[in-house]
């Protein structure tokens, strides 16, 4: 599995990516252009404007033509009225457009999160996640808010620039003179930029994890007094994001009070060069306003230009690691239309020699080799870490086995289309995570188009008709975030409920009865029965209650499966199932709990 990371690239490598990843935002870019040209254009009527009225309105030899005057105030009023107006098409056609365009990335990055492995996912922070598919894009967004301006005011340097040089080439010349030097520096200084504001993007992923993981465990930080702990790594997450932003700013600074030193220096050249240009009658007191004007139209553009291209470095950061969520490998593909749909009914497992090893880790599972029989409930017993629950993931191919096969009636897991395969086999996880909704609308996830009467006879056929009437609106009881307004047995009957729900042919129950309350243990028991009755069922065992009520039992210890056989045969005879079993008999018979 390649870890996301997000390194950084080109600007026009990371361009072209994005349009190859959203193609909406190529639709109108030569509207927008010709647009932001019309719009260019008509800023440069004004300083013409001003040369006219000064030369052949106001200073023409004999009295001051008020007509001519006023005629080409109101032809200027127009002009500038209609670039307002097509700034503002400009701009609408540049949000639509980018807008679409990055909700396309948005929605590709959630997806390609979705289809990522268990492994892969394991080895990221979900609030790092989060951060890329919504911080890290909306500050692209921003950016793009400006890149109207930032086109209009290439096109103002280009446009001023020619009407410039048209008045005077040789304060064009120095205008030009001492702004090159920046424009000569602007590149490295761009590249330092992308790398701290780089830095700045993942500081904010690891702000936004550090945040979220202390909201979520909010509830363990007050039980264990753990909020000073937790309150220091928020602070040093906040410490260093603060920093990288600082460094980068660092940069900003330097790059824009250039800028400003630069006009300074460009108005008062062209302040002083003018007047020495005119009193030798090679310039009109029209033309020098006129320049002075597109001067300020240069300078405008210029410094603007250095800034957007500051918070260029920013959105580009955030793009290539909202784009390196996109372009991770998925390391557990569906097959698609070169897939084998699945039959409905009795399944049949078979793991052949297979192993597994988490990226970067020592493998966890040795040449497991086990036979599941159609319509037969197996429970999967042993010690934490012994390699029960890897089973189980590959067993539903949240992972691949680095060696070996898993196969289903015959055919290969790796062969079998997702979306047959999620009908089919279903799982119901050890922490039962439930949508901050209903419980009537958690079920249905199971099928979305059950009806609440579909749901309440699932839930009386599970023997959990009571439960529901104890519910103080039944079906339309919310339950919270994380389903925290139930008990944990509760949340366990809820995704029980969603799996039967869905009548797969194979399920599989990761410590459904762990953490809950004897009297929770019992219904939830009955529950299990009921589901798993006339169908494949796989169990990784907490409680070896389970595993008694089972057709056969796997006993995995130390990534292998060390006996297999009924609960009779192997509470009968030596070996590692009869010393689990002695041990969670007494610890049952102390009044400890099962271990």
């Amino acid at each position: 599995m390649s870890r996301i990371t997000g390194d950084s690239g080109s600007a026009t490598g990371t361009f072209r990516r994005a349009l190859q990843v959203s193609p909406g935002l190529r639709e109108g870019l030569l509207v927008v252009a010709g647009l932001a040209l019309l719009a260019a254009a008509g800023r440069v009527v004004v300083p013409i404007a001003v040369q006219i009225t000064l030369d052949q309105g106001i200073q023409r030899p004999g009295s001051p033509q008020t007509g001519f005057v006023l005629t080409t105030v109101a032809v200027c009023a127009v002009v500038v009225l209609a670039t307002a107006w097509v700034t503002y098409l400009m701009n609408h056609r540049l949000y639509r457009s980018t807008e679409a365009g990055l909700a396309t990335l948005r929605v590709k990055a959630f997806r390609r999160v979705h289809d990522l492995s268990a492994p892969a996912l394991s080895g990221e922070r979900r609030g790092d996640l989060v951060a890329r598919v919504t911080g890290d894009v909306d500050q692209f967004s921003i950016f793009l808010q400006f890149g109207g301006m930032l086109l209009v005011s290439l096109c103002q340097l280009v446009v001023g620039s020619a009407v410039m040089f048209a008045y005077s080439w040789v304060l064009t010349l120095m205008v030009w003179a001492v702004f090159v030097p920046l424009l000569l520096v602007s590149p490295p200084m761009q590249r330092r930029l992308s790398q701290h504001y780089g830095r700045v993007r993942a500081r904010a992923g690891d702000m936004l994890a550090a945040t979220g993981e202390a909201v979520v465990g909010a509830a363990v930080i007050r039980a264990y007094g753990a909020g000073d702990l937790i309150g220091r790594r928020i602070d040093t997450a906040v410490e260093e994001h603060r920093r990288a932003q600082s460094r980068a700013q660092r940069l900003v600074a330097v790059t824009l009070s250039s800028g400003e030193v630069a006009a300074a220096l460009a108005i008062g050249g062209v302040v002083s060069l003018g007047v020495v240009l005119g009193v030798h009658g090679r310039l009109t007191a029209g033309e020098l306003v006129a320049f002075l004007f597109l001067v300020t139209l240069f300078i405008g553009p210029a410094q603007m230009s250095t800034e957007v291209l500051n918070e260029l470095q920013n959105a580009l950061a955030g793009w290539r690691r909202a784009l390196a969520v996109v372009d991770t490998p998925i390391d557990v593909a569906d097959p698609g239309e070169a897939g084998v749909d699945l039959e409905r009914g009795p399944m049949e497992v078979l793991f052949e020699e297979v192993g597994y090893a988490y990226p970067a880790g020592p493998p966890v599972l040795h040449g497991i080799s086990a036979h599941i029989a159609p319509r037969t409930r197996v429970a999967v017993v042993g010690e934490t870490g012994s390699g029960k629950s890897t089973f189980a993931k590959l067993l539903i191919r949240l992972a691949d086995p680095s060696s070996g096969r898993v196969t289903v009636n015959g055919v290969p897991l790796s062969e079998v289309r997702f979306s047959s395969l999620r009908k089919r086999v279903v799982m119901v996880p050890q922490d039962g995570f439930l949508f901050d909704t209903t419980v009537g609308a958690n079920i249905r996830y199971g099928r979305p188009d059950a009806t609440d009467d579909e749901v309440r006879r699932a839930l009386a056929t599970l023997g959990l008709r009571s439960w529901l009437e104890s519910l103080p609106q039944g079906l339309g009881t919310p339950v919270g975030q994380r389903g925290e307004a139930l008990s944990a047995g509760e949340r366990q009957l809820v995704a029980l409920a969603r799996a039967y729900l869905a009548d797969p042919d194979l399920l599989v129950l990761d410590e459904a009865t762990s953490a809950v309350d004897p009297a929770t243990e019992q219904r939830l028991q009955q529950a299990l029965e009921n589901a798993t009755r006339g169908r494949t069922a796989v169990s990784v065992a907490h409680r070896l209650s389970t595993a008694r009520a089972a057709d056969r039992v796997l006993v995995f210890d130390k990534g292998r499966i060390v006996q297999q056989g009924t609960h009779e045969e192997l509470v009968a005879r030596e070996g590692r199932y009869a010393e689990l079993y002695a041990a969670w008999m007494s610890a049952t018979s102390s009044g400890a709990g099962a271990p």
